[in-house]
Formats: C-alpha cells, structure tokens, sequence
C-alpha cells in the first residue's frame, strides 16, 4: 500500500505541536517534498543549511521565478542578490551599521525600555502591543535618523508591512495594501537619501549615501531598499523574537527562576529561544539549476523551501530538541539564518532583546502569560 501523500504543515498556533510533529514527519518520510504548487521543501538540517550555503545552486533572486517583482528593487535588495554583487552591497553596508554602532545604542535602548515599561497600563498588559513592537521600530527609526515628526507614518508604514492582517481583510485588500505600504516608504527613504547626501546630514541612512568602496557608492534606490529592508525585517525579527522568548519561558518556568538568578545566562537563553521558536520559519531560494539533495532531485528554477523550524528540531543535530535547554552546546541553530544572508541585524536583535528582558526582570518580580496567546496570518 503505497504511503499517504502529505498535506500542507499545520498552522503554528500557540505551541505549535502539531505543526513540529508534522516536521519531525517530514525528516523521517519525506525529507524533499514537492507540494501542489511545484514548490520543493526541504527539512533536515544539513539539507536547509546546504541551501543557504549555495548561492550558485540556489539563489536568493526568486523574481527569477516570480515576474511581477521591481526589477530595480531586487536589484537593490541586499536580501535579494547573490554573489558577486551581493558581496559589494554587504561591504557597503557594512561600513555603516558596525558592530560599534548597535553597542553604542545600548544606553538608548535601555533608556527607549524603560518608558515603554513606565507607561504600561497596569500589572496586566499586552506584551507585544506595549514593549515588543514599538521598541525595535523605535530604535530603528532613531537609528536610520528619522525625525520625530515623521515617525508615525513610519510606524504606520511598518505596521502595514509586516504581512498582517484580519481575516475579514481579503487576500486582494491585503496585497494592495502592502504594494501601497511599500510604494510610500520607497519614495520617503529615497527622498531622505537624495536629502543627505546633498546636505551632508547623519543618520544611518546618511552614512549609507557616505559609504565607498573601489570608487562605487550606493544609489538611492539602494539606500532606501536597505534602510526598509532594515525596518521590515529588523522590527518583525525583534517584535518575534522578545515574544516568543516569553513563550518559551512559560514552558520553562524553571529557566525563568535561574535567569532571574544569573543573568549571564541570558544571551545563551536567546540563543535557545531562536533555535526553539525562530522568528522566520523558512526561507526561499530558487534552484538554478537541477539539484541532487536529500535523496532526491529538484528541477531547475524551482522555488525551493528551507525550513528552519524543522532544521531547528531536527534531533539529528539537536537532541531532545522540544526542550528549552540553556546549556545546549553547541547550538548551531539557523534562526538567524546561514551563509552569505546571515542576518546583519544579529548582534541589534541580540541587544534589545537582553536588555528589554533585564528591565522586565527588573520591573516584575513573576511573569505569567495569560490566556492564549493571538497568531496573526501573515505573508511572512
């Protein structure tokens, strides 16, 4: 009798349970899997970090694939290029957002914390809504030197641009308002690099229209496409990564009693709630051309799925991956990603999260998560 063909993973509601014994099926039946769409996935950890590995076998340009894309927004998308052009934006941008730069925020995100913590309404408060997600824009939007003034629209525009939405919203409303979301955030930043680089004036998004290598500069397109790039996924990464971290810790009340005790435990805490909850739980490549992994093959210009929940709990690397281990060493989690597309916001992520749970610990000497938590529907 020939085994049952799969459906689509189950949603990640709450634990998420059936979603990671979906996963753990997967790596055991069907480590590639091609689903209704002629979309190929791929679960087990060497097989997703091979992927991010490879830019030649597997791009991250899916407008490939996928016609409809701006041409020069890919072309401009850190996220979007592959080698070797890729290496020289990376260069680019790296000159402007240095380690030295998010170390010399962490005062400002302390001070940022602090009055979000001041101004809750009570002991009982929507985490997300309160700390979680105005702070990274917060942080973002002083770092990239927005004024004041312009900082709703800016937050606005982030919020439109995270991919969520009601379900009385229909998928139609939803991408005309992210295309409207998108399209207002381009010209702004694009204007605000045209700006300083004219006059000279500072901020990140200055010091990306200052940035120089070989004689080549970024464009303007290129300044902005970051600097949303940056606002996107940096504010999502964070919002995700301070919530999931409670979440985590619900689970684990006993490693909320020993991080209370020993708060250099934290940063191997965070690195153990991206292995266990990582904010993206995929990412995409394109094959470029026809590929043997897992066992299989996946044609070329396919749109390929690397999962990186499933590679997270694979136990092959991971043992006894379920569980919220602070001493898991080494912990060679990919919520963060691999290779040449390793998250350049890491260490900024890394820094409000630690610090915004100090000042938590700090403010309330018990956490508890009531009630059941809300799961948006998003494109991400």
């Amino acid at each position: 009798m020939a085994a049952e063909e799969p459906v689509g993973m189950p949603p990640l509601s709450d634990g998420g349970a059936d979603a990671l014994a979906w996963l753990e099926r997967m790596r055991a039946e069907r480590p590639l899997w091609a689903d209704e769409r002629g979309v190929y996935h791929v679960f087990r950890y060497e097989d997703v970090q091979a992927v991010m590995s490879d830019p030649a076998r597997f791009s991250s340009n899916i407008g490939r694939v996928m016609p409809g894309f701006d041409p020069e927004q890919v072309s401009a998308n850190l996220a979007s290029q592959d080698p070797p052009e890729h290496r020289l934006l990376r260069q680019l941008v790296s000159q402007a957002f240095t380690p030295r730069t998010v170390s010399g925020l962490r005062p400002r995100i302390a001070e940022i914390t602090r009055e979000l913590l001041a101004a809750v309404p009570g002991d009982e408060f929507d985490f997300v809504e309160h700390v979680a997600s105005p702070l990274p824009v917060t942080v973002i939007a002083e770092l990239l030197g927005v004024s004041p003034g312009d900082r709703a629209f800016f937050r606005s525009c982030a919020d439109a641009l995270l991919g969520t939405r009601a379900k009385a919203v229909s998928a139609a409303e939803h991408t005309r308002a992210l295309a409207e979301a998108n399209k207002a955030l381009q010209e702004y930043l694009s204007a605000e690099a045209r700006r300083r680089r004219a006059d000279g004036s500072g901020g990140l998004i200055g010091a990306l229209a200052a940035a120089e290598l070989d004689g080549r500069r970024l464009t303007d397109v290129q300044v902005a496409t970051f600097s949303g790039l940056l606002l996107t996924a940096g504010h999502l990464t964070i919002t995700l990564l301070l919530g999931n971290t409670l979440l985590a810790l619900r689970d684990a009340p006993e490693v909320e009693a020993r991080l209370r005790e020993d708060r250099s435990a934290l940063p191997a805490a965070l690195e153990e709630s991206l292995r266990l909850r990582p904010p993206f739980h995929r990412v995409v490549r394109v094959s470029t051309q026809d590929v043997e992994i897992a066992g299989g093959v996946i044609p070329a210009d396919r749109l390929v799925m690397a999962s990186t929940l499933s590679a997270n709990h694979d136990d092959r690397q991971f043992p006894d991956p379920r569980r919220f281990d602070v001493d898991r060493h080494p912990n060679r989690h990919l919520g963060f990603g691999h290779g040449i597309h390793f998250c350049l916001g890491g260490p900024l992520a890394r820094a409000e999260t630690e610090i915004a749970l100090n000042l938590l610990f700090d403010e309330f000497t018990g956490i508890e998560v009531t009630g059941r938590p809300g799961f948006h529907d998003s494109v991400f």
